[in-house]
C-alpha cells in the first residue's frame, strides 16, 4: 500500500481544493477543464491537484500530452474509514453518557402519588 505525504483531511481543508475534488467526483477532468471553470489559474489548479494526489485523493491517467484526473477510490475509502471510526466513538460516548443519566429503576416509581 502506498504511503501518502499529505493528510487527506488537511488537503480538503482548502476551499479551492474542495471545489476541485467535488468536480472530480462528478466526472474526470483535465487541468485545463478545471481551470476554465474556476477563478484560479491553471498553475494554481495544478498545485491543488498535486496536493490532492499526495494525499491519495486523486489519480490521473495520461491522454496524449494532458493528464486527466479522477477521484481515487482508495482515498475515499480512507476518509470513510476515518468517519466510521469517529462515528463509532461518538456513538459509544453518547451511549455511556445516556446510560450514566438513566434513573435507577426501583419499585417506588410505579406507585401513584397520593
Amino acid at each position: 500500500m502506498p504511503t501518502y505525504q499529505a493528510n487527506p483531511w488537511d488537503a480538503l481543508g482548502d476551499p479551492s481544493r474542495r471545489v476541485i475534488f467535488e468536480r472530480l467526483a462528478d466526472r474526470p477532468h483535465s487541468v485545463g477543464e478545471l481551470a476554465d471553470k474556476l477563478p484560479i489559474s491553471r498553475p494554481a489548479v495544478s498545485q491543488h491537484l498535486r496536493v490532492l494526489k499526495e494525499a491519495g485523493l486523486v489519480v490521473y491517467r495520461a491522454e496524449g500530452t494532458r493528464r486527466v484526473y479522477t477521484i481515487h477510490t482508495a482515498g475515499i475509502a480512507r476518509l470513510r474509514a476515518d468517519l466510521d471510526r469517529f462515528w463509532t466513538l461518538a456513538l459509544s460516548a453518547f451511549k455511556q453518557a445516556a446510560e450514566a443519566d438513566e434513573p435507577v429503576n426501583d419499585d417506588d416509581d410505579d406507585k401513584e402519588a397520593p
